[in-house]
Protein backbone atom coordinates (compact mmCIF):
# COMPACT_ATOMS: atom_id res chain seq x y z
CA UNK A 1 0.00 0.00 0.00
CA UNK A 2 1.10 3.66 -0.40
CA UNK A 3 2.34 4.13 3.07
CA UNK A 4 5.75 3.77 4.83
CA UNK A 5 4.66 0.78 7.37
CA UNK A 6 3.63 -1.12 4.24
CA UNK A 7 6.52 -0.19 1.69
CA UNK A 8 9.06 -0.52 4.81
CA UNK A 9 8.02 -3.49 5.37
CA UNK A 10 8.93 -4.99 1.65
CA UNK A 11 11.89 -7.15 1.93
CA UNK A 12 14.75 -6.10 0.50
CA UNK A 13 15.60 -8.18 -2.78
CA UNK A 14 18.44 -10.49 -1.87
CA UNK A 15 21.14 -9.71 -4.74
CA UNK A 16 21.86 -5.78 -3.48
CA UNK A 17 23.01 -7.40 -0.13
CA UNK A 18 25.14 -10.05 -1.61
CA UNK A 19 26.66 -7.48 -4.00
CA UNK A 20 28.65 -5.37 -1.29
CA UNK A 21 30.53 -2.93 -4.07
CA UNK A 22 29.30 -0.54 -6.52
CA UNK A 23 30.58 2.14 -8.77
CA UNK A 24 28.51 5.90 -8.94
CA UNK A 25 28.95 7.92 -11.99
CA UNK A 26 28.60 11.51 -11.69
CA UNK A 27 28.27 12.98 -15.14
CA UNK A 28 26.05 16.19 -16.25
CA UNK A 29 26.42 19.47 -17.84
CA UNK A 30 28.34 20.17 -14.60
CA UNK A 31 31.34 18.36 -16.00
CA UNK A 32 31.70 20.68 -18.49
CA UNK A 33 33.32 23.77 -16.39
CA UNK A 34 34.26 20.45 -14.78
CA UNK A 35 35.64 23.01 -11.71
CA UNK A 36 34.50 23.46 -8.11
CA UNK A 37 31.82 20.93 -7.92
CA UNK A 38 28.78 19.46 -9.42
CA UNK A 39 26.68 22.27 -7.65
CA UNK A 40 28.82 24.37 -10.18
CA UNK A 41 25.32 26.31 -11.00
CA UNK A 42 23.85 26.61 -7.87
CA UNK A 43 27.50 28.35 -6.21
CA UNK A 44 27.38 30.54 -9.45
CA UNK A 45 24.67 31.32 -10.16
CA UNK A 46 21.81 30.53 -6.80
CA UNK A 47 24.55 32.06 -4.31
CA UNK A 48 26.10 34.69 -6.61
CA UNK A 49 29.60 32.98 -5.52
CA UNK A 50 32.57 35.25 -6.65
CA UNK A 51 34.94 32.68 -7.40
CA UNK A 52 32.64 30.86 -9.65
CA UNK A 53 31.84 34.36 -11.44
CA UNK A 54 35.50 35.07 -11.74
CA UNK A 55 35.88 31.68 -13.20
CA UNK A 56 32.87 31.92 -15.75
CA UNK A 57 34.39 35.13 -16.94
CA UNK A 58 38.18 33.80 -17.59
CA UNK A 59 36.66 30.76 -19.51
CA UNK A 60 34.13 31.61 -20.80
CA UNK A 61 32.46 34.55 -23.74
CA UNK A 62 30.57 37.06 -21.60
CA UNK A 63 27.05 36.71 -21.55
CA UNK A 64 27.46 33.11 -21.39
CA UNK A 65 24.61 31.13 -19.76
CA UNK A 66 24.65 27.78 -17.57
CA UNK A 67 22.61 26.27 -20.21
CA UNK A 68 24.45 26.90 -22.76
CA UNK A 69 27.16 25.12 -21.53
CA UNK A 70 25.15 21.90 -22.30
CA UNK A 71 25.97 21.83 -26.43
CA UNK A 72 30.37 21.46 -24.99
CA UNK A 73 29.06 17.79 -23.71
CA UNK A 74 30.35 15.73 -25.97
CA UNK A 75 30.90 12.58 -24.96
CA UNK A 76 33.08 12.31 -27.92
CA UNK A 77 35.21 9.58 -26.24
CA UNK A 78 32.81 7.49 -24.77
CA UNK A 79 33.20 3.82 -25.19
CA UNK A 80 30.36 2.51 -22.65
CA UNK A 81 31.94 -1.17 -22.90
CA UNK A 82 35.17 0.17 -21.84
CA UNK A 83 33.39 1.48 -18.98
CA UNK A 84 31.77 -1.44 -18.15
CA UNK A 85 34.63 -3.73 -18.60
CA UNK A 86 36.63 -1.33 -16.49
CA UNK A 87 34.00 -1.38 -13.53
CA UNK A 88 33.69 -5.09 -13.75
CA UNK A 89 37.62 -5.07 -13.36
CA UNK A 90 37.25 -2.59 -10.30
CA UNK A 91 34.88 -5.38 -8.99
CA UNK A 92 31.95 -3.97 -8.78
CA UNK A 93 28.68 -6.02 -9.11
CA UNK A 94 26.11 -2.79 -9.49
CA UNK A 95 26.44 0.69 -11.06
CA UNK A 96 24.68 3.79 -10.61
CA UNK A 97 24.54 6.51 -13.22
CA UNK A 98 22.86 10.10 -12.65
CA UNK A 99 20.49 10.45 -15.04
CA UNK A 100 19.62 13.54 -13.74
CA UNK A 101 21.35 15.89 -11.11
CA UNK A 102 19.97 18.90 -9.73
CA UNK A 103 20.34 20.98 -12.32
CA UNK A 104 17.93 19.01 -14.25
CA UNK A 105 19.51 18.09 -17.53
CA UNK A 106 18.68 14.16 -18.14
CA UNK A 107 21.20 11.80 -19.72
CA UNK A 108 18.16 10.45 -21.97
CA UNK A 109 16.01 11.77 -23.88
CA UNK A 110 12.87 12.47 -21.21
CA UNK A 111 10.10 14.06 -23.35
CA UNK A 112 9.63 16.12 -20.39
CA UNK A 113 12.63 17.94 -20.55
CA UNK A 114 12.88 19.73 -23.98
CA UNK A 115 15.96 20.48 -25.43
CA UNK A 116 17.77 20.44 -21.78
CA UNK A 117 18.99 16.57 -22.25
CA UNK A 118 21.55 14.27 -23.64
CA UNK A 119 19.44 13.10 -27.36
CA UNK A 120 18.97 16.62 -27.96
CA UNK A 121 21.82 18.73 -27.29
CA UNK A 122 25.30 18.23 -26.18
CA UNK A 123 25.93 14.48 -26.95
CA UNK A 124 22.61 13.73 -29.34
CA UNK A 125 23.12 9.98 -27.43
CA UNK A 126 21.26 8.04 -24.65
CA UNK A 127 24.00 8.08 -22.39
CA UNK A 128 21.41 6.33 -19.69
CA UNK A 129 20.78 3.81 -22.25
CA UNK A 130 24.08 2.73 -24.20
CA UNK A 131 25.46 2.56 -20.45
CA UNK A 132 22.39 0.23 -19.31
CA UNK A 133 23.33 -2.03 -22.49
CA UNK A 134 27.11 -2.17 -21.83
CA UNK A 135 26.79 -3.27 -18.50
CA UNK A 136 23.64 -5.99 -19.08
CA UNK A 137 26.62 -7.50 -21.33
CA UNK A 138 28.55 -8.16 -18.88
CA UNK A 139 25.93 -9.14 -15.93
CA UNK A 140 26.71 -6.15 -13.59
CA UNK A 141 23.44 -4.63 -12.20
CA UNK A 142 22.04 -1.39 -13.21
CA UNK A 143 20.88 1.52 -10.82
CA UNK A 144 19.50 4.94 -12.08
CA UNK A 145 20.18 7.94 -9.54
CA UNK A 146 17.79 10.62 -10.25
CA UNK A 147 17.23 13.62 -8.29
CA UNK A 148 13.53 15.12 -7.53
CA UNK A 149 14.16 18.61 -7.08
CA UNK A 150 15.94 20.91 -10.26
CA UNK A 151 17.15 24.32 -8.71
CA UNK A 152 16.19 26.79 -11.49
CA UNK A 153 12.85 24.92 -12.84
CA UNK A 154 9.88 27.62 -13.05
CA UNK A 155 7.53 24.78 -11.99
CA UNK A 156 9.46 23.93 -9.13
CA UNK A 157 10.20 27.34 -7.98
CA UNK A 158 6.83 27.95 -8.00
CA UNK A 159 5.52 24.97 -5.97
CA UNK A 160 8.22 26.09 -4.03
CA UNK A 161 6.83 29.66 -3.53
CA UNK A 162 3.84 28.19 -2.35
CA UNK A 163 5.17 26.29 0.44
CA UNK A 164 4.88 22.98 -1.19
CA UNK A 165 0.87 23.50 -1.57
CA UNK A 166 1.01 23.28 -5.27
CA UNK A 167 2.52 19.93 -7.11
CA UNK A 168 2.60 20.97 -10.92
CA UNK A 169 6.34 20.19 -11.11
CA UNK A 170 6.08 16.59 -9.30
CA UNK A 171 2.90 15.99 -11.75
CA UNK A 172 3.86 17.59 -15.20
CA UNK A 173 7.85 16.84 -14.88
CA UNK A 174 9.58 14.49 -11.96
CA UNK A 175 6.64 11.82 -11.74
CA UNK A 176 6.38 11.63 -15.28
CA UNK A 177 10.38 10.96 -16.16
CA UNK A 178 10.63 8.66 -12.90
CA UNK A 179 7.59 6.33 -14.49
CA UNK A 180 9.55 6.74 -17.88
CA UNK A 181 13.09 5.70 -16.74
CA UNK A 182 11.69 2.77 -14.59
CA UNK A 183 9.60 1.50 -18.04
CA UNK A 184 12.21 2.42 -20.65
CA UNK A 185 15.19 0.95 -19.31
CA UNK A 186 14.27 -1.32 -15.96
CA UNK A 187 16.56 -0.77 -13.26
CA UNK A 188 17.65 -2.83 -10.37
CA UNK A 189 18.27 0.34 -8.38
CA UNK A 190 16.75 4.29 -7.70
CA UNK A 191 19.12 6.16 -6.11
CA UNK A 192 16.57 9.42 -5.18
CA UNK A 193 18.50 12.46 -4.36
CA UNK A 194 17.34 16.01 -4.22
CA UNK A 195 14.49 15.36 -1.62
CA UNK A 196 14.85 17.46 1.62
CA UNK A 197 13.35 20.57 1.01
CA UNK A 198 9.83 19.05 0.35
CA UNK A 199 7.59 16.19 2.43
CA UNK A 200 7.36 12.95 0.91
CA UNK A 201 3.46 13.95 0.46
CA UNK A 202 4.68 16.56 -1.93
CA UNK A 203 7.02 14.23 -4.11
CA UNK A 204 4.27 12.06 -4.01
CA UNK A 205 6.74 9.54 -2.66
CA UNK A 206 4.78 6.54 -1.38
CA UNK A 207 2.24 6.16 -4.46
CA UNK A 208 5.23 6.07 -6.74
CA UNK A 209 6.64 3.15 -4.26
CA UNK A 210 3.67 1.28 -4.20
CA UNK A 211 3.67 1.33 -8.12
CA UNK A 212 7.34 -0.05 -8.40
CA UNK A 213 6.78 -2.42 -6.19
CA UNK A 214 3.50 -3.82 -7.09
CA UNK A 215 2.97 -3.51 -10.78
CA UNK A 216 6.17 -1.66 -12.93
CA UNK A 217 8.24 -4.43 -15.27
CA UNK A 218 10.76 -4.80 -12.10
CA UNK A 219 8.79 -4.79 -8.90
CA UNK A 220 10.70 -8.43 -7.88
CA UNK A 221 13.90 -6.69 -8.10
CA UNK A 222 14.58 -3.38 -7.33
CA UNK A 223 15.80 -1.77 -4.63
CA UNK A 224 15.77 1.72 -3.39
CA UNK A 225 17.16 3.90 -1.23
CA UNK A 226 15.92 6.19 1.54
CA UNK A 227 15.76 10.32 0.27
CA UNK A 228 12.39 10.33 -0.78
CA UNK A 229 11.40 13.27 1.40
CA UNK A 230 12.48 15.46 4.37
CA UNK A 231 12.68 13.49 7.17
CA UNK A 232 12.72 10.47 5.55
CA UNK A 233 16.42 9.46 5.16
CA UNK A 234 17.79 6.92 7.61
CA UNK A 235 14.23 6.16 8.54
CA UNK A 236 12.36 5.29 4.93
CA UNK A 237 12.69 3.00 1.96
CA UNK A 238 14.72 0.61 1.18
CA UNK A 239 18.34 0.57 2.24
CA UNK A 240 19.69 3.19 3.89
CA UNK A 241 22.00 6.18 2.67
CA UNK A 242 21.64 8.15 5.56
CA UNK A 243 24.06 11.10 4.37
CA UNK A 244 26.96 11.19 1.99
CA UNK A 245 29.89 9.22 2.85
CA UNK A 246 28.04 8.65 5.94
CA UNK A 247 29.62 6.05 8.72
CA UNK A 248 28.01 4.07 11.62
CA UNK A 249 30.19 3.61 14.69
CA UNK A 250 28.34 0.42 15.14
CA UNK A 251 25.75 -2.74 13.29
CA UNK A 252 23.40 -0.64 12.17
CA UNK A 253 19.72 -2.67 12.73
CA UNK A 254 19.22 -2.22 8.49
CA UNK A 255 20.37 -2.84 5.29
CA UNK A 256 22.37 0.64 4.20
CA UNK A 257 25.23 1.85 1.90
CA UNK A 258 28.40 4.25 1.85
CA UNK A 259 28.70 6.34 -0.92
CA UNK A 260 32.10 7.73 -1.35
CA UNK A 261 34.39 9.55 -4.17
CA UNK A 262 37.99 8.95 -5.28
CA UNK A 263 37.98 12.57 -5.72
CA UNK A 264 37.38 13.65 -1.84
CA UNK A 265 36.23 16.99 -2.78
CA UNK A 266 33.56 16.67 -5.82
CA UNK A 267 31.67 14.24 -7.22
CA UNK A 268 31.49 15.70 -10.83
CA UNK A 269 34.55 15.68 -12.55
CA UNK A 270 37.29 18.56 -11.80
CA UNK A 271 40.25 19.71 -14.04
CA UNK A 272 41.60 21.22 -11.36
CA UNK A 273 41.66 18.40 -8.64
CA UNK A 274 45.26 17.15 -7.16
CA UNK A 275 46.73 14.19 -6.35
CA UNK A 276 46.43 15.39 -2.20
CA UNK A 277 42.90 15.34 -2.87
CA UNK A 278 42.48 11.96 -4.65
CA UNK A 279 41.57 8.90 -2.16
CA UNK A 280 44.44 6.61 -1.92
CA UNK A 281 44.24 2.92 -2.25
CA UNK A 282 44.50 2.23 1.44
CA UNK A 283 41.97 4.83 2.39
CA UNK A 284 39.31 2.91 -0.52
CA UNK A 285 40.14 -0.84 0.95
CA UNK A 286 40.06 0.21 4.38
CA UNK A 287 36.54 2.10 3.79
CA UNK A 288 35.54 -1.30 1.63
CA UNK A 289 36.12 -3.58 4.69
CA UNK A 290 35.09 -1.17 7.53
CA UNK A 291 31.57 -0.93 5.63
CA UNK A 292 30.89 -4.59 4.54
CA UNK A 293 32.05 -5.44 8.36
CA UNK A 294 29.37 -3.43 9.58
CA UNK A 295 26.52 -4.68 7.16
CA UNK A 296 26.93 -1.89 4.22
CA UNK A 297 27.76 -1.69 0.76
CA UNK A 298 30.07 0.31 -1.12
CA UNK A 299 29.33 2.97 -3.61
CA UNK A 300 33.12 4.24 -4.72
CA UNK A 301 32.31 7.31 -7.18
CA UNK A 302 33.78 8.62 -10.24
CA UNK A 303 33.09 11.76 -12.28
CA UNK A 304 33.94 11.34 -15.93
CA UNK A 305 35.31 14.48 -17.99
CA UNK A 306 32.75 16.40 -20.82
CA UNK A 307 34.36 13.92 -23.73
CA UNK A 308 33.52 10.91 -21.23
CA UNK A 309 36.52 9.67 -20.58
CA UNK A 310 37.25 8.25 -17.02
CA UNK A 311 40.56 9.97 -16.02
CA UNK A 312 44.26 7.49 -15.75
CA UNK A 313 43.70 7.95 -11.89
CA UNK A 314 40.45 7.42 -11.11
CA UNK A 315 40.87 3.78 -13.20
CA UNK A 316 44.06 3.06 -11.19
CA UNK A 317 41.99 3.48 -8.18
CA UNK A 318 39.62 1.48 -9.32
CA UNK A 319 41.65 -1.04 -10.67
CA UNK A 320 43.95 -1.30 -7.55
CA UNK A 321 40.69 -1.98 -5.70
CA UNK A 322 39.71 -4.63 -8.18
CA UNK A 323 43.01 -6.20 -7.13
CA UNK A 324 42.85 -6.52 -3.87
CA UNK A 325 39.05 -8.21 -4.21
CA UNK A 326 40.12 -10.72 -6.71
CA UNK A 327 42.53 -11.97 -3.83
CA UNK A 328 40.16 -10.97 -0.93
CA UNK A 329 37.06 -10.97 -2.28
CA UNK A 330 35.83 -14.26 -0.77
CA UNK A 331 35.89 -11.92 2.56
CA UNK A 332 33.89 -9.63 0.91
CA UNK A 333 31.15 -10.41 -1.05
CA UNK A 334 28.14 -12.71 -0.23
CA UNK A 335 29.02 -12.41 3.13
CA UNK A 336 27.64 -11.36 6.72
CA UNK A 337 28.67 -9.66 9.89
CA UNK A 338 30.17 -11.40 12.58
CA UNK A 339 29.16 -11.07 16.23
CA UNK A 340 31.97 -8.67 16.77
CA UNK A 341 32.50 -6.39 13.87
CA UNK A 342 36.18 -4.78 14.86
CA UNK A 343 38.69 -6.01 17.27
CA UNK A 344 38.32 -4.12 20.35
CA UNK A 345 41.81 -3.07 21.07
CA UNK A 346 42.28 -1.81 17.25
CA UNK A 347 40.38 -0.65 14.29
CA UNK A 348 42.77 -2.33 12.08
CA UNK A 349 41.54 -5.73 12.51
CA UNK A 350 37.63 -6.32 11.18
CA UNK A 351 35.44 -9.51 10.54
CA UNK A 352 33.09 -10.76 8.17
CA UNK A 353 30.93 -14.46 8.00
CA UNK A 354 30.31 -16.67 5.72
CA UNK A 355 28.25 -19.67 6.88
CA UNK A 356 30.59 -21.12 9.78
CA UNK A 357 33.85 -19.95 7.83
CA UNK A 358 34.81 -16.86 9.46
CA UNK A 359 37.09 -13.93 8.03
CA UNK A 360 39.58 -11.46 9.86
CA UNK A 361 41.03 -8.61 7.52
CA UNK A 362 43.90 -6.88 9.16
CA UNK A 363 44.95 -3.56 7.65
CA UNK A 364 48.45 -3.33 9.11
CA UNK A 365 50.86 -5.61 9.37
CA UNK A 366 52.37 -6.49 12.45
CA UNK A 367 56.17 -5.53 13.19
CA UNK A 368 56.92 -9.29 14.02
CA UNK A 369 54.16 -10.97 11.90
CA UNK A 370 52.22 -12.84 14.77
CA UNK A 371 48.67 -11.83 14.89
CA UNK A 372 46.86 -11.48 18.14
CA UNK A 373 43.20 -11.94 17.77
CA UNK A 374 41.14 -11.70 20.56
CA UNK A 375 37.50 -12.45 19.67
CA UNK A 376 37.49 -15.75 18.08
CA UNK A 377 37.46 -18.59 20.33
CA UNK A 378 39.50 -21.45 19.21
CA UNK A 379 38.83 -25.16 19.27
CA UNK A 380 40.71 -28.31 17.98
CA UNK A 381 39.74 -28.39 14.86
CA UNK A 382 40.25 -24.51 14.04
CA UNK A 383 42.57 -24.18 10.96
CA UNK A 384 43.71 -20.55 9.69
CA UNK A 385 44.79 -20.00 5.72
CA UNK A 386 45.34 -16.42 4.00
CA UNK A 387 43.43 -15.84 1.29
CA UNK A 388 45.80 -16.06 -1.47
CA UNK A 389 48.51 -17.61 -0.19
CA UNK A 390 48.81 -21.77 -0.24
CA UNK A 391 48.64 -24.02 2.92
CA UNK A 392 47.61 -23.54 6.59
CA UNK A 393 49.07 -20.67 9.07
CA UNK A 394 50.25 -21.87 12.42
CA UNK A 395 48.47 -20.49 15.27
CA UNK A 396 48.13 -21.55 18.98
CA UNK A 397 46.39 -19.86 21.71
CA UNK A 398 47.01 -16.75 23.09
CA UNK A 399 47.46 -16.34 26.71
CA UNK A 400 43.79 -15.16 28.32
CA UNK A 401 41.64 -15.37 25.12
CA UNK A 402 42.05 -15.76 21.23
CA UNK A 403 44.94 -16.64 18.99
CA UNK A 404 48.44 -15.76 17.81
CA UNK A 405 48.97 -16.66 14.53
CA UNK A 406 52.12 -16.43 12.83
CA UNK A 407 52.09 -15.28 9.23
CA UNK A 408 53.75 -15.73 6.14
CA UNK A 409 57.08 -14.16 5.60
CA UNK A 410 55.99 -11.66 2.94
CA UNK A 411 58.97 -9.98 1.07
CA UNK A 412 58.26 -6.15 1.82
CA UNK A 413 58.09 -4.96 -1.51
CA UNK A 414 58.37 -0.96 -2.46
CA UNK A 415 56.50 -1.55 -5.54
CA UNK A 416 53.69 -2.77 -4.88
CA UNK A 417 52.32 -1.92 -1.05
CA UNK A 418 49.39 -3.52 -0.47
CA UNK A 419 46.80 -2.78 1.77
CA UNK A 420 44.81 -5.49 3.91
CA UNK A 421 44.60 -9.39 4.29
CA UNK A 422 42.23 -11.28 5.08
CA UNK A 423 42.26 -14.38 7.58
CA UNK A 424 39.92 -17.60 6.78
CA UNK A 425 39.07 -18.95 10.29
CA UNK A 426 37.26 -22.47 10.37
CA UNK A 427 36.40 -23.97 13.29
CA UNK A 428 36.19 -20.37 15.60
CA UNK A 429 33.20 -19.80 17.62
Amino acid sequence: RPAWPSLDARPLPPWFDRAKVGVFVHWGVFSVPAWGSEWFWWHWRGERDPRYERFVRSRFPPGTSYPELAALLSASDLRPRQWAQLFQRAGARYVVLTTKHHEGFTNWGSPRSWNWNSVDTGPHRDLVGELGEALRERNLHYGLYYSLMEWFNPLYLADKESGFKTQDFVLKKMMPELYDLVLKYKPDLIWSDGDWEAPDSYWNSTSFLAWLYNDSPVKDTVVVNDRWGRGCSCRHGGFYNCADKYQPGSLPGHKWEMCSSIDTLSWGYRSNMSLAEVMSEAAIIEELVRTVSLGGNYLLNVGPTKEGVIVPIFQERLLALGRWLDTNGEAIYETQPWRVQVENSTDTVWYTSKGPAVYAIFLLWPQDSVLKLCSPVPSPATRVTMLGYAGDLKWQEAPGKGLLIALPYVLPSLLTPQSGWALKLEGVM
